[in-house]
Formats: C-alpha cells, structure tokens, sequence
C-alpha cells in the first residue's frame, strides 16, 4: 500500500524527461509524467496480447477474485489516491468528490466481481439445445476522460477484465498521472501486463484505436472525438462502446416545493463543479413556480464553499484546464450579453491563480442562448421558463445529444408519463445523475452507443457464441 500521495507520485516519477503536471487549483507545474512514444504503444499492445491467453483461461470466479483483490488495494492506498486526485483533478477530498471517487473504483470493481453471467438457453425443443455463451474479445483499448479519471477508468478496466480480455488504456492528457496511479495499485493485485497504462498524447492515441490488435475501444468523451474513434476501430472491425457529450434537461412540474428539491437539484447540476457528462445542464420550470425555484437554487449555491480541493471544508474546486474554464466564461458572458439575468456568480477573477469559476445561476434566459444550446460543462446553470409542458419537452428533446435527463414532480404517475416522451439513455425521477452499478447507462443519439453497467456492460464486453448441442 501506499500511505501518501508523495509516495505514490514518487513511485511514478519518469527516469528522464517527462510532462509537467498541472495542479488547477494554482495553474502551476507540480511534478512531471512520463511520455509514451509509439514503440512503447506497440510494445504495451504485444504484452497485453501475450498476457490475454492464460487470463482469458481463468473462470469468471478467478478474475472476480482478482478484481476484488484489486478492490482491496484501492482501498488500502485510498487517501493516497484521493489527494492525488484532488492535485491533479482539482476536485476537492470532500462532497461527492476525491474521497468518493476512490470509494466508487472500490465499490464499482467489488460490484462488477459479483455479477452471475451464466449460459443463456435460447432455444430447446426435443432434437436440440442452444446456448449464448460470451467470450472474451482480446485487448480493449480504454480511453479515459480528465473530469473522473479514475471512476470512469474502472467503468472501463473492470468489465474488461472480468470478461477475461486485457487492457490497454489512454488517459487523457491532464490526469494521465491519476490513472498511472490508480493502475499502480491496482496492478498490486493483478496479473503482469493484463492492464497497461499508456501515458500517450493525441496522435498516439489515435493510433491505439486503430491498432490491428485491439478488438474493442472503450471510449468517454466529446461527440467530436467519438465519431474518430468510431471510424478509426471501423478500418478493423473493432466493437466500440463510445460514452459521449451531453447537454442533460431536467424539467419541473409544477406541483413541487422548490425549496425540498433545490439541494438534489443543484448537486445535479453542479457535482464536481459541473463538469460531468450527465450533469443537469439545463433547467426547465414552469412559470407559476419559475421565481421559487431561481431563488431557492441561488440560496444553495450561496452556501456551497469553492476553493482548494486539498482545504477540508470545499466541495467544489477549480475547472481542470484553462481551455474549460474560457468555455465556461465565453458562454456566460453570451448569456449577459443576450439579456439573461445572473442572480448569482459570473465575474471570475481572472487575476486570481488557477481555473476557478465561481458558482452561476442564470435566469431569464432564452432556450436558444449559447449557454443552453452548447455544453458548458462547468458551474453555470441556465434555467429557462416554459408556460406549457409540451413546450419544455419539445425543448428537452431539440438537440443532438440525448445522454441523462430528469424530471421533478410529487406526482410519480406524471413524471414517469413525461419521462417516457423525453429522448435519453436513462431519465430520473427526483433525482439527475444518480449513476449505479447494477443499472445500464448509455447514451441516444449523439450521446455515443453501448450499454455499461451490470450484466448488459459485461456483455459488452464478450463475443456472444452461440453452442448448439443436439441431443441424444
């Protein structure tokens, strides 16, 4: 185990050369990372490949042991890995943050471990039996995003292996450090070269999904990206699950209390500082109830501490990059400048170090405001007014994108009956973002394709093969 994060950045530190490490908190350079070339790519795929034989001969019952071996060696190095992350991520140890973070790669991996995957009886009649069976594919490449490096990285990682393949995996540029080290402790536990972290740029990582050897590409991440990716794995058949961007609609009925829902509406919208694929990132509400709920969100969001992530008492931190945080500013600043009212936030100090951005609720805003129509993926929430419920589910359902949506009522009867119109991967109830490991999550339409997520990820992750056996 490690027992502080020091320790375990020391243990990743390159012999020569490397990239600085960002910390958002401060804008400045903390350690460094190693880079792959793409002899070092080639030569991670040739491991994984060579290691995918004898894993793959395991039974479900082996890997799943192994798996919650690796669950235990998260957990033993957890604070550790928590303010690693909050270094590298900026998000703070508290709130549903860095410590809740590391938490889910344990609970995510132990949950994965316990799912029953037995042979399907398709078909039986008196002359035969067929069977679905699932094999494993070969190496995944997992191609991780920089907003939760290590949950989502163990979406990937889990699954993979517990379906007998091997991974290789891509972290994304500025939290490469955070899956170095997740991966550092988890490969404690696990077999050599079945996970293998590929501390790559860009280039190299269109390279890794267009690889002859790779037989599927987990992928999380922009719409923009996704559609590469998806061409890249074509060229050889590669499966592809592709988590991408969305610009997630939550509407309100009128029937509610806005101040009992205000809290789980602003942790839907603003859990690490906004920038979640599934985030609430529009808001519905109906006139009669429109001025309730702005100002009971504004009274949250007044009482929410931003600062630090390493400082005990925040529960929201920085944007991670420079380039997030000028979305975030270009499109609130298009939002005043089209008239929308900013009842709280909005005027960072750019003068201060780091990225941070303060919490912003906009009202008054039309539905075709930039803030709206584009994903800001940060702490700014537009809540837009509607005088009919055809009105805001014609609007819930006009972009591209269709990956979480919610809807708030008392009347559970009624939300189901609006949930059912709107065009999602999953829609909640009272609730946005509430992601399980038992439940499938996937996206509609440009939100990517695939199922993650108990039995239907894990059979995402195998080749279906069909055995019919006659009988005698």
């Amino acid at each position: 185990m490690f027992s502080t994060a020091d320790e375990l950045i020391a243990a990743l530190q390159p012999a020569s050369g490397g990239r600085d490490v960002i910390d958002p908190s401060t804008g400045a350079a903390f350690t460094q990372v190693p880079v792959a070339t793409s002899e070092d790519l080639d030569a991670a795929i040739d491991r994984a490949e060579a290691a995918q034989k004898s894993w793959a001969k395991l039974s479900h019952a082996e890997r799943s042991d192994y798996l919650n071996k690796a669950a235990d060696a998260i957990e033993a190095s957890s604070e550790a890995l928590a303010v690693l992350l909050s270094r590298e991520q900026g998000k703070p140890l508290n709130g549903p943050n860095a410590r809740f973070e590391v938490g889910a790669c344990v609970s995510w991996l132990r949950a994965t471990a316990a799912f029953e995957l037995e042979p399907e009886v398709v078909m039986e009649d008196d002359t035969q039996r067929a069977e679905l069976h699932y094999d494993p594919i070969g190496v995944v490449a997992a191609i991780n995003p920089w907003n939760w490096p290590m949950m989502i990285a163990i979406w990937q990682f889990a699954p993979s292996l517990r379906m007998g393949n091997t991974v290789v995996s891509k972290p994304a540029s500025s939290t490469t450090l955070s899956v170095l080290a997740l991966a550092k402790v988890m490969n404690e536990a696990l077999p050599e070269d079945v996970l293998i972290v590929v501390p790559a740029n860009s280039k190299i990582g269109a390279a890794l999904t267009g690889h002859p050897k790779i037989g599927k590409v987990m992928f999380t991440g922009s719409t923009e990206v996704g559609r590469i990716i998806a061409r890249d794995a074509a060229e050889n058949i590669a499966r592809v699950t592709l988590e991408l961007g969305g610009n997630d609609a939550g509407i309100v009925l009128p029937d509610v209390d806005a101040k009992a829902i205000a809290e789980d509406l602003f942790w839907g919208a603003f859990i690490n500082t906004g920038q979640t694929c599934a985030a609430l990132k529009r808001l519905y509400v109906p006139t009669e109830i429109y001025d309730d709920v702005v100002e009971a969100l504004v009274e949250v969001a007044k009482n929410m501490p931003m600062g630090n992530g390493l400082d005990e008492q925040n529960v929201l931190g920085p944007l991670q990059n420079q380039g997030q945080y000028e979305v975030v500013d270009r499109l609130v600043n298009a939002a005043r400048d089209g008239g929308a009212t900013i009842n709280v936030g909005g005027d960072p100090d750019a003068s201060a170090p780091g990225y941070f951005y303060p919490t912003t609720i906009v009202s008054n805003i039309s539905n075709d405001s930039p803030l709206v129509a584009e994903e800001q993926f940060g702490p700014a929430l537009p809540i837009i007014k509607y005088d009919s419920l055809d009105q805001a589910i014609e609007w819930a359902n006009s972009l591209e994108v269709g990956l979480g949506s919610s809807v708030w009522s008392s009347d559970t009867a009624k939300a189901v009956e609006v949930a059912r119109q709107l065009e999602a991967g999953t829609t909640w109830i009272n609730a946005h973002g509430a992601i399980d490991p038992r439940i499938p999550f996937g996206g509609a339409k440009a939100s990517g394709y695939g199922l993650e997520f108990g039995t239907a990820g894990l059979k995402a992750l195998g080749q279906p093969h069909v055995i019919t056996i006659p009988k005698a």
